[in-house]
């Protein structure tokens, strides 16, 4: 049934002004919106993920979105200069003092941050 269908992704945000000038402003996506106040993000390749309002929004405990990237340090690096904090981990698993959990061939490097409703996201090493 859906096999040939182009899935897309949402998630809530509790100020879509401040998502706007986040996922713009700092991360650099581009973005339209539409006349219900309903915002896409345009991501690389075609993708389209859409973020809509909702008030009494609570953030998942999970990551969201995932940014694949060639460099993890240097995005992660970046960010920090526009004023992003990471999350830090220490059990089950652990992040460096940049934030970042180092694969050391298990997995990607991977570094989690959250957006201003409070959503997680992460960069991740590109594989």
């Amino acid at each position: 049934m859906f096999k040939n269908t182009k899935a897309l992704s949402g998630f809530a945000v509790n100020d879509m002004q401040k998502a706007k000038e986040f996922y713009n402003g700092k991360l650099g996506i581009e973005i339209s919106e539409n006349d219900m106040g309903i915002m896409t993000l345009h991501i690389s390749g075609g993708t389209q993920i859409i973020v809509y309002p909702k008030p009494n929004h609570e953030p998942a405990t999970f990551t969201i979105l995932n940014f694949p990237v060639s460099d993890v340090d240097e995005v992660v690096d970046e960010l920090i200069g526009l004023g992003i904090v990471f999350e830090q981990y220490s059990e089950p698993i652990k992040t460096d003092e940049k934030g970042i959990l180092r694969g050391n061939g298990y997995g990607p490097d991977i570094a989690w941050f959250r957006d201003p409703a409070g959503n997680i996201l992460s960069v991740l090493k590109q594989m």
